[in-house]
């Protein structure tokens, strides 16, 4: 009878340990909406070679590299957010100033660009000071490369 009883006590700990540590979801509501948004503007299609959708924190920089075959490429990005959320996006390595703001809030559309790749893409995003935004970009080889 004792042996039953610590086993049921074991098994009552257990289960409550295992319920304290579950992984906890503290993400803003908002982001779903966002998401879908993002995906809505700049959908996944076949020909594509990579695509990404990312959440990503106000006042923060990343980067996505993509390792290609070379030749010509389309890159188009959109972003999702709050009221006066931007991003910057840049391609290759550095620190100069280059690359195209988006505005992540109101009217937005992709902006797509062309380039020519060797053989890595490397896409720099940074976001301002007001986050978090959802960041999407698709990646397709250019039919004029």
């Amino acid at each position: 009878m004792v042996l039953l009883v610590v086993a049921v006590l074991l098994l009552v700990a257990g289960g409550t340990w295992w319920w304290s540590a579950r992984p906890r979801s503290e993400s803003d509501p908002r982001l779903l909406s966002w998401r879908l948004t993002a995906e809505q503007l700049l959908p996944d299609t076949g020909d594509q070679e990579a695509a990404d959708t990312m959440v990503l924190a106000g006042n923060s920089e990343t980067a996505k590299i993509n390792d290609l075959d070379g030749g010509a490429f389309l890159v188009s990005v959109v972003c999702a957010g709050p009221d006066g959320s931007l991003v910057r996006v840049s391609l290759g390595e550095g620190d100069e100033d280059s690359g195209r703001g988006l505005r992540c809030s109101g009217a937005r559309t992709p902006e797509v660009f062309s380039v020519g790749v060797g053989t890595q893409l490397r896409l720099r995003i940074a976001v301002d000071r007001i986050g978090p935004v959802i960041f999407r970009y698709t990646l397709e080889r250019s039919s004029q490369g």
